[in-house]
């Protein structure tokens, strides 16, 4: 949308804060409030709301209108076309398109709104609507926004029985969520597979509540009004594959009801039946217009609607019509950009008018560009072009022919007669790809010089660039075969190639230059900005990746930094703090906070704690459980090894160069025996021992350790491994020392924090067995040295590396990787990997070669100094922390006692290793919060002085048993809080080992689950709440401390808290998880040459378990090494 130069400094969708400021800069003046007209809008949808927004935006200086809206729901404008976002999180208010104080927020006098309020007549003579609650409002000016109603077959018997619902309002999902819990594991069908089916059948699926859900399409394939049969047909496999049993040709004739008058099952009119508990109807539209009709306003009587014109004027006087209850043309419109262009040329001829020409409400562009059941789809222009003929040729430039004959004339009509209407005008190009689910038909003129218009499944990218080709029937530059051949490139689009005028919103009508100009002019400094001023992304939002990129790389073209701040709590990005830290030599949390922070008491929160422990490991590396630094570590720094998914831990030593003794393999085997551990090869070359207890950590650790081995770092964002191949130790094929090469640089660069994991890899030769192409940096041997290459990463986003430097000599090898890697360490952002910073320097691998090779910068001494100093502070982690008393102590399960329990996941044998069964398929839903205990008594649990002193800057918290109930204690700057150990997210029992959070001007705090990182609230009237995931909460208990010395808690009675929360009651058992690979192993019984697992091929061979057995038994007496 483009607003008038008239209007400066005003923002799309935003009303000026101080409206008086306004006033003073305005050469218009306001007009006195007894003068100005009321504007009485009808409903308060998507376009009502939309209206509002545009007129009170343009009209902020002349203030000549003040509103009133009624709206027949009880919920302020929400976005319906989100509404299968509603069961995710079941808050209307999640949905509503401005909040609650928006609308307060106006200036006085100026937006009034009456909510669960029904306009039951209008009176056109008297300016007047009475609504439901008795009252008559007065009107200057009204505006019906009713929208429409959800078709429900009221001629097919059966049609209102329970459990028959439509798909239209949050009413709606609200009545099928209460009618659901009644059907459990039963089927759910729904009628029609177009847009409104499709997005019925998602709200189904989404609820889980159902065993099946199918879909019920009179046509031969779905979505019938946008698609041709061959982009449907594609659709009902992509959909069916999702789990969508979707049923085509089929009409319903009778819902089957029992004696209830409950929906049992579907009677069709072909004499089949099918079994269904619930039916959803979602079959189209009916304009809503029985208002207008009542009070004799000229309604369409095909189709309905409200008949309009191009003013969006109704047949009387100051009455208008916009959105789905207009008719125009004889057409309603059930999309929501056309009632958004509605309201804009409304909301400007009522304000802009008078200085400017009135608009008119042209033909709509109807492209629509959708996420169906995870499947894109899109369609624009004069989709059907190829079938029912173009609606809208373009102008040619040469005349037609005149003069023809009257003899000529009449063969052509005999013509007609015998061998039917000519073929269209049209050719189609079409690309179909079964194997990537893709498939594209353009439509252009015969000649191929215009587009008319398409379809796109899967890959929908050039829709933003196709659908102003076609509205501008602009002559095409390009053979139609490009459309197709030209349409992949790497990388997300970025926009550049994009006119002003281009629609990238197609729901609220938002433009490529709309963002852009409130980035040029300072309005909007981050994506939300954009999002508030211009309402782009507001709708479906399918458009936010491109409104990303356009505004990021309007920032950029400005000179503006694209915010990257490491949190709420810093305006600093991690390689800003990082250089702050360096120079003024910053080692601990509050003086980071004190020179950095937005509030020098903060705590910090979960996501800058790590960071800063991280930078300060990677400038000091000391010890990151010792007192000022452990509060900042992740669960895995803080306890030296990956937490896994039933709470115990896996333990990595070193294998430096994937190289180890047959004597260490013994140790980690003993190890493992004696723990019950189970074993894996990792692909960095080592083997990973799981399943480890935390209480048992150390004394696997002292095992270990006492043969030779030490920490490798599994758990931390450092230097993982460097991978080799044997190189010439072996191989006939190799040049170069690769297993040499990778020890030497596994052993320098280990123990080292990075911004995010770090892995290398050497092969001897070029053909490249340890992969060192794929790695943060990797070697290849060449006859004069090494290939360095660099920037390679597997993970969610693989990138192969680039080279750096070519033929390296061995010597030159360490000082060139110590630059790369600290100057990585001093610039890159948080948690990013190796291959992003690259991506993002300016210029690339070629800035990168400029600053460590050529040392552009002046820095190559500076960061190899550094290197040398930070190598040079290596210990082991795990055997400092054997060492120490105070680290050891924090491996107990509990604080309270050395009991312990047993872990609250079942164990699972699997191919002769012990695992945890597989997580729930859902979170605990139940309300901990809440719960009603019969009787709670003060009772004393813990000493007080276990706890770190109130000076602390990050707390301390404990793991207490109460029973067979784990509970959560916390002591924040000399404040007490105790919740359930329990998160009900995947039921593990770790929030005591969370991070804890807050934001000083709310003094909010909360932590997050070490897990999945669902953050709880521990004080105010919302403890026990989850701030990012609403399905959960916890229970909280009182606490304090007593002069006795001793940390009390309110409790109920043990047997009724063991009941309620305790570890045996919330155990994870086989069985609630998915069972993966049931149908293949049933295919791969049998198969020739397969044998149990630990069994041997030999006749009479004894098998791992008996072998094993007979050599640490010692055979006959001795063992034969």
């Amino acid at each position: 949308m483009s607003w008038a130069d008239s209007s400066p400094g005003m923002q799309a969708g935003k009303i000026p804060v101080n409206m008086q400021d306004v006033e003073e800069d305005s050469q218009q003046t306001p007009v006195q409030r007894s003068r100005r007209k009321r504007v009485v809008v009808v409903g308060l949808g998507m376009v009502g709301v939309a209206f509002i927004e545009k007129l009170m935006k343009m009209d902020a200086k002349r203030r000549e209108y003040d509103v009133v809206v009624i709206g027949e729901e009880p919920h302020l404008a929400y976005n319906r076309v989100g509404l299968t976002s509603f069961f995710q999180h079941r808050k209307a208010e999640n949905l509503y398109l401005n909040p609650r104080d928006w609308y307060s927020g106006m200036p006085e006098g100026s937006l009034n709104y009456h909510l669960n309020t029904m306009v039951t007549k209008i009176h056109p003579s008297d300016k007047l609507v009475s609504t439901s609650t008795g009252d008559t409002v007065p009107y200057d000016i009204l505006v019906l926004a009713t929208g429409s109603d959800a078709l429900l077959p009221r001629h097919t018997p059966g049609h209102d029985a329970k459990g028959v619902f439509v798909y239209r309002t949050i009413d709606d999902l609200e009545k099928l969520i209460s009618y659901a819990d009644s059907c459990k594991g039963g089927i759910g069908a729904v009628v029609g597979g177009g847009l409104l089916g499709l997005e019925a059948a998602k709200a189904m699926m989404d609820l889980e509540t159902f065993g099946q859900v199918k879909l019920i399409e009179r046509n031969r394939w779905v979505l019938s009004r946008q698609l041709d049969a061959d982009a449907g047909g594609m659709v009902v496999e992509l959909v069916r594959k999702l789990g969508l049993d979707v049923l085509l040709s089929k009409r319903v004739a009778k819902i089957e009801v029992d004696d209830d008058n409950t929906v049992k099952g579907v009677l069709f009119e072909d004499g089949e039946r099918m079994d269904c508990q619930c039916l959803m109807f979602g079959i189209g539209i009916k304009a809503r217009d029985e208002l207008a009709r009542r009070a004799d306003i000229k309604c369409a009587d095909r189709g309905g609607g409200i008949v309009i014109d191009p003013d969006l004027r109704t047949s009387h006087e100051d009455i208008y019509a916009i959105g789905e209850c207009a008719s125009w043309e004889n057409q309603t419109f059930g999309l929501i950009a056309p009632g958004i262009e509605m309201a804009e040329v409304l909301a400007f001829n009522l304000t802009q008018a008078k200085a400017h020409s009135p608009r008119k409400f042209k033909r709509p562009d109807l492209s629509t560009k959708l996420k169906l059941l995870g499947v894109e789809v899109a369609s624009f222009g004069d989709f059907f072009a190829d079938r029912d003929g173009p609606k809208d040729l373009p102008a040619r430039r040469h005349a037609a022919k005149k003069g023809t004959s009257e003899g000529v004339q009449q063969q052509e009509q005999v013509k007609k007669m015998t061998d039917g209407p000519p073929p269209p005008p049209v050719k189609a190009l079409t690309y179909k790809d079964p194997f990537q689910a893709v498939y594209k038909k353009y439509l252009f003129t015969m000649d191929g010089k215009y587009l008319l218009g398409g379809m796109m499944i899967g890959d929908t990218k050039d829709f933003v660039k196709l659908v102003p080709m076609v509205k501008n029937q602009k002559q095409l530059d390009m053979p139609p075969s490009q459309f197709i051949l030209g349409a992949s490139k790497e990388g997300d689009d970025d926009g550049s190639d994009l006119t002003d005028d281009t629609q990238i919103c197609s729901c609220h009508n938002v433009t490529k230059g709309d963002v852009c100009k409130v980035v040029k002019d300072g309005s909007c400094k981050s994506i939300g900005d954009v999002k508030s001023c211009t309402k782009a992304g507001t709708g479906c939002g399918g458009c936010m990746p491109l409104v990303q990129t356009i505004f990021n790389s309007q920032m950029k073209a400005q000179g503006a930094e694209v915010l990257n701040h490491l949190c709420p709590h810093f305006e600093y990005s991690r390689a800003d703090l990082f250089n702050i830290i360096y120079v003024k030599k910053l080692k601990t949390l509050p003086e980071v906070m004190k020179e950095c922070g937005k509030d020098a008491e903060s705590l910090g929160c979960e996501a800058c704690k790590p960071a800063i422990g991280s930078i300060l490991a990677s400038l000091y590396n000391q010890h990151v459980m010792d007192k000022p630094l452990h509060g900042l570590q992740d669960t895995n720094d803080r306890f030296l090894g990956n937490i896994q998914r039933n709470g115990t831990f896996s333990v990595i030593p070193r294998v430096a160069g994937g190289e180890i003794t047959p004597e260490k393999l013994i140790v980690i085997g003993t190890v493992a025996k004696k723990y019950n551990l189970y074993c894996k090869i990792t692909g960095g070359q080592r083997i990973d021992m799981f399943g480890a207890k935390k209480e048992d950590l150390i004394d696997i650790w002292t095992a270990l350790v006492n043969a030779g081995m030490e920490s490798g770092h599994a758990y931390a964002k450092s230097l993982r491994t460097v991978k080799s191949c044997v190189g010439t130790s072996w191989c006939r094929f190799g040049i170069g020392d690769s297993v040499g090469m990778a020890i030497r640089l596994e052993e320098r660069y280990k123990s080292i924090r990075s911004p995010h994991k770090m892995k290398g890899g050497v092969s001897g030769c070029v053909r490249e067995c340890a992969e060192a192409q794929n790695k943060d940096f990797g070697l290849i041997a060449t006859d004069k040295g090494f290939n360095l290459f660099v920037g390679g990463n597997g993970g969610a986003k693989p990138r192969h590396s680039e080279l750096l430097a070519k033929d390296v000599p061995p010597d030159d090898i360490v000082p060139i990787i110590d630059r790369y890697l600290m100057f990585y360490i001093r610039t890159a952002d948080k948690l990013q990997r190796t291959a992003r910073w690259i991506e993002q320097l300016p210029g690339g691998i070629k800035y990168l070669r400029e600053v460590v090779l050529e040392d552009k910068l002046g820095i190559a001494a500076s960061l190899e100094e550094q290197m040398n100093e930070l190598v040079g502070t290596f210990f082991c982690e795990w055997t400092e922390a054997i060492n120490d008393a105070s680290r050891k102590a924090n491996f107990s399960q509990f604080g309270n006692t050395s009991d312990n329990l047993p872990n609250n996941v079942e164990v699972v044998t699997e191919r002769g290793q012990s695992r945890p069964a597989d997580w729930p398929k859902e979170s605990t839903k139940e309300d901990f919060r809440g719960t009603q205990w019969s009787s709670l008594t003060w009772q004393p649990i813990i000493e007080a002085e276990k706890f770190a002193d109130d000076t602390s800057p990050t707390g301390s918290s404990k793991n207490i048993k109460r029973g067979d109930t784990q509970l959560a204690i916390f002591k924040i700057k000399g404040k007490w809080y105790a919740t359930q150990q329990m998160c009900p997210h995947k039921r593990t029992f770790a929030l005591s080992e969370g991070l804890i959070g807050d934001d000083v001007k709310s003094e909010k705090l909360w932590v997050s689950c070490p897990f999945h990182k669902r953050n709880f609230t521990l004080n105010g009237a919302d403890a026990g709440r989850c701030s990012n995931d609403d399905e959960v909460n916890i229970a909280t208990f009182p606490i304090e401390e007593r002069e006795d010395g001793w940390v009390y808690l309110k409790l109920p009675p043990v047997d009724e808290l063991d009941k309620r929360l305790g570890t045996e009651t919330w155990k994870v058992k086989k069985g609630e998880g998915s069972e993966s690979f049931k149908k293949l192993d049933e295919k791969l019984k049998g198969m020739k040459g397969r044998k149990p697992f630990g069994d041997s091929h030999l006749r009479n061979g004894m098998g791992e378990t008996r072998a094993a057995q007979e050599i640490t038994a010692g055979g006959n007496g001795n063992i034969d090494w």
